[in-house]
């Protein structure tokens, strides 16, 4: 069995789709005897790159906006603790030495 076969999601496999549909639709022999196995087994392997590139594009796309938030995550720390994060560096100094006193105490 094949998933719903939408369109604009599996339009690259439309033909095999439409085939497969004409050979179920003529005779039930066929369909019983399997002669339709060639339509199917090539529908299948369409929709299985179809889903294989939609994976692709997802993934690319997913980067993208990953990147997008780093460099936002980027700024706003430029923003808070000045280019190369010096202030937040310097916070972490003093913080270390704080706690590395109250340690030995």
């Amino acid at each position: 069995m094949h998933p719903q076969l939408e369109a604009r999601r599996f339009n690259s496999c439309y033909e095999l789709i439409q085939a497969l549909d004409k050979c179920h639709q003529q005779e039930y022999y066929k369909r019983i005897f399997g002669l339709c196995n060639n339509e199917k087994e090539a529908l299948s392997q369409c929709l299985h790159e179809a889903r294989l590139a939609g994976e692709r594009e997802a993934i690319k796309q997913r980067r993208q906006e990953r990147k997008t938030m780093e460099e936002k995550w980027k700024k706003i720390d430029e923003e808070e603790y000045g280019e190369d994060a010096i202030l937040k560096k310097i916070i972490e100094r003093y913080q270390a030495k704080k706690n590395g006193s109250n340690g030995s105490e």
